[in-house]
């Protein structure tokens, strides 16, 4: 079941890519996406690293620790789509942006974590999710806040 779990993630991911990445922003899709993929990478490599997550079913099981299906194509279009829907936003929206995202995949993760074999917590919680999702998509969201001033500065 988790094999097919995973494939459908990937199909699903997949499918979206070409609705994503198109229009006037691509420069900046492609900078949220390949920055979420680097920083989910090195922060799931950390904690698999110390134990505090474990993946037994996985891709590639015997060349990465981490999901890079998570890592590399979920978390960072999930980002993506973060970003379209809160590009314009007053920080109040942004924040209740950020609840809409990391709740549900926080709740997620949790489901998942109890009755799945994707991931096993061992010192992780709902809330450790919930930091590192908010973390992560405030990150991106600060990254392109800066390329937003550099390009006003630039057109000047």
């Amino acid at each position: 079941m988790e094999k097919k779990l995973l494939n459908l993630l990937t199909v699903v991911c997949l499918i979206s890519v070409p609705f994503l990445f198109k229009g006037s922003k691509m420069r900046e899709n492609l900078v949220i996406f390949f920055s979420k993929g680097v920083i989910s990478t090195l922060i799931d490599a950390y904690v698999v690293g110390t134990k505090k997550i474990a993946y037994p079913v996985r891709p590639l099981p015997r060349i990465f620790k981490t999901n890079i299906i998570y890592d590399l194509l979920f978390f960072p279009l999930l980002s993506v789509v973060w970003v379209k829907a809160s590009y314009n936003n007053c920080l109040g929206k942004i924040l209740l942006k950020s609840l809409l995202f990391s709740v549900p995949m926080s709740i997620g993760q949790w489901f998942l974590e109890r009755n799945s074999g994707l991931f096993k917590w061992k010192e992780w919680t709902i809330f450790h999710t919930f930091a590192s999702v908010n973390f992560t998509l405030f990150l991106i969201r600060g990254m392109i806040g800066l390329l937003k001033k550099f390009d006003k500065l630039k057109n000047a």
